[in-house]
């Protein structure tokens, strides 16, 4: 066999064990990523009383339970973050299907955001004009940990407590089994990846976050 077959069949092998171990990691992070999702049997989120509820938009759910934490008297003011400008509170409440007595001194919206850092910064502004210094974060179960990945880099001062919710077409057990869970996961996943390295390059980097 010639020395450049010989080089080339080694650069592949090389090359194709490097994939591999690229593949299995890819898988291994995926599984530790979908089995850390919060699950409905986990029992309920802390009870502590912090100075704002957060809801990220994205479903009736979020806000319903943003709503009944708000009415229960778990923190001062609800602020829902990345709402769409054409959408009044009125309609969020019609949506939600739920109706507060609360309102008008107590909920705030927010437009600003149309991604998950794009909440996190919305926030973290309106945290500041109001000077609260803790936040109970709600979102799908799925999403949570991206968002407290994004909500701690830019308050790592704020004492935030995750607040899951779960939608009912989010099958968390067996998640592999289910073809727009495992699709949903797959995706929560990059992304998370995806901010993560971001993070790990802006701190090498030494930029202010």
């Amino acid at each position: 066999m010639s020395r450049p077959l010989t080089a080339m069949m080694r650069t592949a092998r090389r090359l194709i064990l490097a994939l591999g171990l690229i593949g299995a990691l890819w898988v291994a992070g995926l599984v530790w990523f979908a089995e850390s999702i919060p699950k409905a049997d986990a029992g309920p989120a802390p009870d502590t009383r912090t100075d704002a509820v957060v809801v990220l938009t994205g479903g009736p759910l979020r806000l319903r339970t943003g709503l009944t934490l708000l009415d229960e008297g778990k923190a001062r003011k609800l602020f829902v973050s990345g709402v769409n400008p054409r959408v009044e509170l009125t309609e969020l409440l019609r949506t939600a299907e739920k109706s507060t007595s609360q309102a008008d001194c107590c909920i705030v919206l927010g437009y600003a955001a149309d991604n998950t850092a794009g909440n996190a910064a919305e926030t973290k502004a309106w945290m500041e004009r109001e000077g609260y210094r803790s936040l109970r974060l709600v979102t799908a179960s799925y999403h949570m940990q991206r968002s407290l990945n994004e909500f701690r880099r830019v308050m790592p001062g704020v004492t935030i407590v995750a607040h899951p919710v779960h939608p009912e077409g989010f099958k968390a057990d067996n998640w592999w089994a289910w073809p727009g869970t495992l699709a949903l996961i797959v995706s929560e996943y990059h992304k998370y990846v995806a901010a993560r390295l971001r993070d790990m390059i802006v701190r090498e980097a030494g930029v202010p976050a």
